[in-house]
């Protein structure tokens, strides 16, 4: 049975993916909602239901009370059958109808709607571009995917197991009194709209408090996540208490903005129970005045009381829930900022796979300032033909990484183009282009899973074999199989760590490598691809490189120039224009910016600024 409800909807199910998600709170939960349309529906029939039968328990209680005032034998030849029918309703049917409607709550919506936006949420997220990931901290962006959906399943179940329930608890309470007798709808109406002032009140208030106090959580998660990330530069220069103080900040902005939350929802709790002494004195001293003057019978008394002590117990949970579900309200957009901002990067309505025949790459007119006016690449125009390999060199800031990221379509460039085998890459699938582009970075950073996953992130479907001769190629398979974890884990098992901080940074480098041959990917972009190896390793790994680039197309940054010298071309940046190119010794023969850097460089690396 428990399968069956949990089964009812697959929060996995396949949906249209939107670019552009709803920006606003209602549209945007009802987008989600799509799949639980038809639990959403019987599970509201079903909290009216219990409801009614809740209502209807104090109108027979009444009822009960006024026959027991006749005659014992008399009461039981004429009602013991009723009596027995209503017991077995109460021992039976009543705790089953209960049952469909936990079991529809609790099993079929609150585990499957926080996992169904917690799945698209992610995604979502995923498909955002690498500028948007660099505006954000990575920890608040995963706090928000993590505390959304849990937020949302709590709207969605306040709203069925509170708001609808009270609702029709409340009418129904009403009809009650006025069948009983009218007059004691009277003090209910009073009472009830005051209570809805109380509730408007509250509400207005926690909104934007609850948003406040989760806007300052993520604050928290986000500092601590960026003291931790980068701990080694924490202790290395002992900034111990500069992390406390500036964690202690977004710290005690969580303490002010909870105590504002907690301020409301005390005053309301004074105020509620204010309310209820009114609610129960009232309707109770009513019931008894109309007794006394012989207008009601003590059933209706008996009713009125029972309602009124129930409707007072009930106040205080359906504001806790109210306040909960805006609070939760809250929560969920806060959330919304991140979850539901929409994504600027994206293939083109009529966007074709990428059709790479010889790796022929023409860049006309290309610029880009990351909307700054200034920096970046201004208006670069050349061509890389098929098998050439170029090398990119200048100083910081010259343009070099934003035309690497521009060729990977990290970023759309602000003008110009760039074409692949006559194809306009910004009109092909991002998924095709890089699938055709193998990069290894200065910051050769891993997954925080085994050597062999990170190795095989290059080409998951490759065999054991291949993944293997792709490390020793890298020069990575020895030191690989002298890796342990803290599990107990070795060699290409072994988990590398956050980032892979558990192995040096040659080791993480030879591991890039190592994904990247085995990508075999025919364009090959390598940025400081060498940086962090030894003169020893970087001379072994030298013939591998250059063995790794034949037949492809490729673009190779360095500072260390010895790394480029035999390229087929050099391209020398500075201020985002190609300044100089052409091959190592006709640089070196004009003497210009090029020989400058070659003259200057100290060990193999240039020293840019030197040449200013």
């Amino acid at each position: 049975m428990f399968r069956y409800f949990e089964n009812l909807v697959d929060p996995f199910v396949a949906y249209p993916e939107k670019d552009r998600p709803p920006r606003k709170l209602l549209p945007f939960m009802l987008d989600y909602s799509q799949p639980f349309k038809r639990v959403f529906v019987w599970v509201s029939l079903i909290s009216i239901v219990v409801a009614a039968i809740e209502i209807g328990l104090i109108y027979y209680m009444g009822r009960v009370v006024d026959l027991l005032t006749g005659d014992p034998q008399q009461v039981w030849a004429a009602h013991g059958t009723e009596l027995i029918l209503v017991a077995l309703f109460i021992l039976f049917l009543r705790p089953l109808i209960q049952f469909v409607d936990v079991l529809l709550l609790n099993n079929a919506i609150l585990p499957n709607f926080g996992t169904l936006i917690r799945w698209r949420a992610h995604r979502h997220v995923l498909r955002q571009s690498v500028g948007w990931f660099e505006n954000d901290f990575a920890g608040r962006i995963a706090n928000r995917i993590m505390q959304t959906p849990p937020a949302a399943g709590e709207v969605v179940f306040q709203v069925f197991d509170a708001i609808s329930y009270s609702l029709a608890y409340l009418i129904g309470a009403a009809i009650l009194l006025m069948a009983a007798e009218p007059r004691l709808l009277l003090p209910l109406l009073i009472w009830f709209a005051l209570y809805a002032c109380l509730v408007r009140w509250t509400v207005k208030r926690v909104g934007p408090a609850s948003k406040a106090a989760s806007d300052a959580r993520s604050a928290v998660t986000g500092r601590v996540v960026d003291s931790y990330t980068n701990i080694h530069s924490v202790k290395m220069f002992a900034h111990h208490n500069l992390e406390l103080d500036y964690a202690r900040e977004a710290i005690e902005e969580t303490r002010r903005t909870f105590q504002v939350e907690m301020r409301i929802f005390t005053t309301m709790d004074v105020v509620l129970t204010l309310l209820n002494g009114l609610l129960i004195v009232g309707v109770v001293s009513w019931a008894i005045w109309l007794w006394y003057h012989g207008m009601s019978s003590v059933g209706v008394v008996a009713a009125a009381a029972a309602l009124t002590l129930r409707l007072s117990a009930m106040t205080g949970w359906i504001m806790w829930a109210l306040t909960s579900f805006f609070r939760e309200l809250g929560v969920v957009a806060e959330g919304m900022e991140t979850i539901a901002q929409p994504i600027d990067l994206v293939d083109t309505p009529k966007a074709e796979p990428l059709q790479l025949t010889n790796g022929r790459i023409e860049i006309c007119e290309l610029s880009h300032h990351y909307g700054r006016g200034v920096g970046g690449l201004d208006r670069i125009s050349m061509v890389i033909e098929p098998g050439e390999k170029i090398g990119l060199i200048g100083r910081s800031g010259a343009g070099k990484s934003t035309l690497v990221k521009l060729l990977l379509r990290f970023y759309d460039a602000e003008s110009g183009e760039i074409q692949i085998d006559g194809q306009s890459i910004a009109n092909v699938t991002q998924d095709s282009l890089r699938r055709n582009i193998g990069m290894v970075q200065q910051d050769s950073s891993l997954l925080h899973r085994s050597v062999r996953d990170n190795i095989l992130y290059g080409r998951p479907d490759a065999s054991e074999d291949e993944m293997i001769t792709a490390a020793k190629r890298a020069e990575a398979h020895e030191f690989i199989l002298d890796l342990a974890d803290p599990e107990g884990r070795h060699g290409y098992d072994a988990k590398v760590g956050e980032r892979g901080v558990k192995l040096s940074g040659g080791q993480r480098q030879r591991v890039t490598l190592a994904r990247v041959i085995l990508k075999n990917a025919p364009i090959l972009l390598l940025d400081e691809a060498t940086s962090a190896l030894d003169s020893e390793v970087e001379a072994a790994i030298q013939d591998t490189l250059y063995g790794m680039m034949e037949g492809k197309t490729v673009i190779a940054i360095a500072h260390r120039l010895s790394t480029i010298a035999r390229m087929d071309r050099i391209l020398v940046m500075d201020q985002g224009h190609i300044v100089e190119q052409g091959p190592h010794a006709q640089l070196l023969a004009q003497g210009g910016l090029y020989a400058q850097f070659w003259a200057r460089q100290s060990g193999g690396f240039m020293n840019p600024e030197a040449a200013e």
